[in-house]
């Protein structure tokens, strides 16, 4: 099994997508190259980092034009400095 390891504050996120078939509502089909990527992942590795304010686990609003894209064992993965980091979604209880 391979996995990557990021370095030098970086953060490793997982952008798998979910095949799933996007149409609009009359019913034409919307390919893959023009839907909006996401701009919210899993954070799936982070790299040594003092104080960091993410962990394993959270999920994150990135930079749009961030980073660099792999792809291993079938997953995509987004590599991104951790200053590109926007925002933690965290869960809050209504009031």
């Amino acid at each position: 099994m391979k996995e990557l390891q990021p370095l030098n504050e970086h953060v490793l996120l997982d952008i798998t997508d979910e095949k799933e078939e996007q149409k609009t509502a009359s019913g034409i089909i919307i390919p893959d190259s023009v839907k909006e990527k996401k701009k919210i992942a899993k954070v799936v590795a982070i790299s040594d980092i003092e104080n960091s304010a993410i962990s394993i686990g959270d999920s994150v609003l990135y930079k749009e034009f961030s980073g660099t894209e792999a792809e291993i064992e079938g997953k995509k993965y987004l590599l991104i400095p951790y200053a590109d980091i926007l925002a933690k979604i965290v869960e809050t209880e209504a009031i």
